[in-house]
């Protein structure tokens, strides 16, 4: 089993972690309302998804 011979520094170890941060996620827009959605979701604000209402709009 692999022991390390020396305490990791705090240097080191926030380098090796700055690349494990969420990135901002992209938005698109709805082809039918123009509202921003996520990628590959179906546009709550009037149900369209790849041009095709498949939710009925929610009702405020």
């Amino acid at each position: 089993m692999a022991v390390p011979k020396k305490k990791t520094s705090k240097s080191k170890r926030n380098m090796r972690r700055s690349h494990d941060s969420l990135g901002i996620s992209t938005t698109s827009t709805c082809s039918s309302c123009n509202e921003p959605v996520l990628p590959h979701h179906v546009c709550l604000e009037c149900g369209h998804y790849r041009g095709k209402k498949i939710l009925d709009a929610k009702k405020t």
